[in-house]
């Protein structure tokens, strides 16, 4: 006579199969994407569109103009 895994045993190992498959492909997923974006172009920032900073005298703080 075969031996035959009960449906609970047999349910339980296949969802232990797809949650590490699903967590080896985000994995993957998230290593491709951070390759890309290295690739990506940095775009350059425009010093004259930034905000000129003034110290605040009471609080030492840097604020916009």
């Amino acid at each position: 006579m075969p031996f035959v895994f009960p449906p609970m045993i047999a349910a339980t190992v296949a969802a232990l199969g797809v949650a590490a498959l699903g967590r080896a492909l985000m994995k993957e997923w998230r290593r491709v994407n951070d390759e890309l974006e290295q690739m990506r172009p940095v775009e350059a920032v425009d010093p004259a569109r930034l905000p000129k900073l003034r110290r605040d005298p009471r609080t030492g703080v840097y604020r916009p103009e």
